[in-house]
């Protein structure tokens, strides 16, 4: 039997949960979730394989026509932009509970124009009464771009399994770009340093979280199973120092003890992380 292949990219506003999609879809956790805006800065890919069809889906950052008071939505829009014109489709994720129809007419027919046909998923639909399905559904199905809606709650696994059937429908018959055991274009030291980052996103606020890179200086495997990780947090600005150490260090130890927490969730594995700020 020949092998089918899908791209598909993640877009849709901030927090309207393209990254637990993600995860959930791919049965692991790759990608970071978080209620701050902009939490994933990066392109990651999560690969599905599924009868003989590989589904590549690349989340995206949250898309934003508006100016960022941290300067790092044009090169975000930028990302997301560019991510059209590699793939096949696109789905357009709307948070069902809260969301604004302008803007993302807006971010419609922006996106359009990268001339790949785009299916609408109303996610969050477990925070809205069913009757409202159909009124979300009519505010946009005069827009002739639109290929299909479907309706999905990630959070709890609602509706994916119909869209992933969608999708291997719409796969084309090519080469699989990906192993089967491969799950994303991420490694576990990125899949870390993005758990540190998170954490940093927890627990600290204003301009700080996005004015930090995370740089990994030891990966090692221990005989006993367990992880050695090193970490630096690198900043700009030295008046963010004491910000993250916090009084006492209660800050720095908090973001380790997330971040190790998580890290060590989705490893399976018993931890020991290590954070220096520089």
């Amino acid at each position: 039997m020949k092998t089918k292949l899908i791209t598909v990219a993640i877009v849709g506003k901030t927090n309207s949960g393209k990254s637990t999609f993600l995860n959930n879809i791919i049965g692991e956790r790759i990608s970071i979730t978080n209620r701050k805006v902009n939490t994933t800065q990066d392109l990651i890919k999560g690969i599905v394989n599924k009868n003989k069809t590989q589904m590549i889906f690349c989340d995206t950052p949250g898309y934003n026509t508006k100016k960022n008071k941290f300067s790092i939505q044009k090169k975000i829009n930028s990302t997301v932009w560019n991510s059209l014109f590699t793939v096949d489709c696109i789905l357009y994720f709307i948070n069902s509970y809260q969301y604004n129809y302008k803007t993302i007419q807006d971010d419609l027919n922006k996106i359009s124009e990268s001339k790949k046909f785009i299916t609408i998923v109303f996610n969050k639909i477990d925070l809205i009464k069913k009757d409202n399905l159909l009124t979300l559904t009519n505010k946009f199905k005069d827009l002739k771009y639109i290929d299909d809606f479907f309706y999905i709650s990630a959070k709890y696994n609602q509706g994916l399994n119909k869209l992933s059937s969608y999708l291997e429908k719409k796969a084309s018959f090519n080469k699989w770009l990906y192993t089967n055991n491969e799950i994303s274009n991420k490694d576990d030291v990125y899949i870390s340093n993005e758990c540190t980052r998170n954490a940093i996103l927890k627990f600290l606020h204003k301009e700080v979280p996005y004015n930090i890179d995370i740089k990994n200086l030891a990966f090692k495997f221990l005989k006993n199973n367990n992880v050695k990780i090193k970490q630096i947090i690198r900043i700009n600005n030295k008046r963010y120092k004491p910000i993250i150490l916090g009084k006492n260090g209660i800050t720095i130890k908090r973001i380790r003890e997330n971040s190790q927490n998580e890290i060590s969730k989705i490893m399976k594995s018993k931890v020991h992380l290590y954070l220096k700020i520089e």
